[in-house]
């Protein structure tokens, strides 16, 4: 079907379009050496922004101003997603991401319907393709009922041949209303409520310093007013009265910067993809996912079909050597060292080595990638798929090596904690969940402001 329309929060394709609204302010144009707000909102991702406009829809006679650090919004984890708009099957039932995946999916739907944005409920089959993944995938069904996810039925093996011709099974579930959107889309239409509700979007503006304003300045009685400064590192800067953080892949350092712990430490793990080649795409017609293995931390290779027609097959997860590292070259010593010095990530190294190993293999060789899911699709071939996209997922870790996987805020310290709200971790899938995400923030932050 094919239409157009409290805790801490995980930020579609390169090849989208960029989300450059026209109003949009950039460094290079003509603007203050400083400006004023209400709350300022840093990170122009998916969650930055539905967090500013859902503040900004509650309380439409105070100011807001978004800051991002690049060019264009929706640049990282927002920008290089697999465009799922998924279900709720997998989460603890009762928990906040079960909760917030299931009405954050909703919340898509009807908004893509009122904004014209078009999307596919193209389904979801999770597919067994061996005897003994039969508990678990039973399991997962169990799991989805709970967590109230609509039309969910276990099928057998002619019943998969119905619905994916090419795939091979024992049993799946099938979730019919998940989808698939162009999150890069979403986020245009974020920013423009934002921007029609009277907001401001400053891109280009990447922060270095969230501090008070010094009492014994020449301009101490704007600094009442609006006693918290953004600096960023070309010296313009946003006053303010309280600032809200969706950093993503930054997120920790953003929370250091106001002096918060420097945990859960974010470590960025690489995601690659490979592409089907347009002549193979009918091989693949909804989303065709692995059953998982909680013996391994993350979920494994999957064929993800995108609304320009392509489809995606993977990604594998292997440690990025850079923040923002989509290539395997690219490298940022600062991030290589604060991974590999984090206790956290050595002991959750420690206890999946064999799983990384065949990470690391699957990244470097096709041949891997593609056998792991011709499991699923044994016509599948190497050479029916070329290198395609990558992602880079800001994984938040504790030292005990565990993933985070909730939500987490976190305040300041000193003078400055009260007015600041970081939000710590944003685990999969923010995209799907954001609209619900972004009223659990603004609750969070009416809460702790007084707003």
């Amino acid at each position: 079907m094919l239409r157009a329309r409290r805790g801490l929060i995980r930020g579609a394709c390169a090849l989208c379009a960029p989300v450059t609204p026209t109003s949009v302010t950039p460094v290079g144009a003509r603007r203050e050496q400083h400006s004023t707000c209400n709350v300022v909102v840093v990170g122009g991702g998916i969650v930055g922004l539905a967090t500013a406009r859902e503040l900004i829809l509650r309380h439409p006679s105070l100011s807001f101003s978004v800051v991002e650090k690049e060019k264009e919004l929706a640049s990282h984890q927002s920008g290089h997603n697999s465009g799922v708009i998924h279900s709720g099957i997998y989460y603890t039932p009762g928990s906040l991401k079960a909760k917030l995946c299931v009405k954050g999916a909703s919340l898509c739907y009807d908004y893509c319907d009122q904004k014209g944005i078009p999307y596919k409920k193209c389904g979801k089959l999770i597919v067994a393709v061996e005897q003994d993944e039969i508990p678990r995938l039973k399991a997962l069904y169990e799991r989805g009922l709970q967590n109230n996810v609509r039309d969910l039925k276990l099928i057998g093996a002619t019943e998969i041949k119905e619905k994916e011709p090419y795939c091979k099974g024992v049993m799946a579930l099938d979730s019919p209303h998940t989808g698939i959107v162009n999150y890069r889309e979403v986020a245009r239409a974020f920013t423009t409520d934002i921007i029609e509700a009277g907001g401001t979007v400053l891109t280009e503006f990447e922060v270095n310093g969230i501090e008070m304003v010094k009492e014994s300045s020449a301009d101490s009685l704007e600094g009442m007013k609006y006693p918290v400064i953004v600096r960023n590192s070309k010296g313009e800067e946003v006053r303010c009265q309280y600032v809200v953080t969706c950093g993503g892949l930054f997120s920790d350092r953003l929370s250091e910067i106001s002096g918060c712990s420097p945990e859960p430490r974010i470590v960025p793990f690489r995601g690659d993809y490979l592409v089907l080649k347009p002549e193979k795409c009918y091989l693949v017609k909804g989303n065709i996912y692995p059953v998982p293995n909680p013996r391994f931390p993350f979920l494994g290779v999957h064929f993800t079909p995108r609304m320009d027609g392509n489809v995606w097959l993977g990604p594998n997860a292997v440690l990025a050597f850079k923040r923002e590292g989509y290539r395997f070259c690219d490298f940022s010593a600062t991030d290589f060292f604060d991974s590999v010095t984090f206790s956290g990530l050595r002991k959750l190294i420690f206890k999946n080595v064999y799983f990384g190993i065949g990470e690391m293999y699957r990244a470097s060789y096709i041949n891997a990638q593609v056998k792991q899911l011709q499991r699923f699709i044994p016509e599948l071939s190497v050479s029916d798929v070329l290198r395609g996209p990558s992602g880079v997922r800001a994984q938040a870790l504790d030292r005990d090596g565990n993933l985070v996987d909730d939500f987490v805020f976190d305040g300041g310290t000193g003078a400055i904690g009260s007015r600041v709200l970081h939000v710590r971790n944003a685990p999969s899938p923010a995209a799907t969940s954001s609209l619900a995400i972004a009223e659990m923030i603004a609750s969070e932050v009416e809460q702790r402001f007084g707003l």
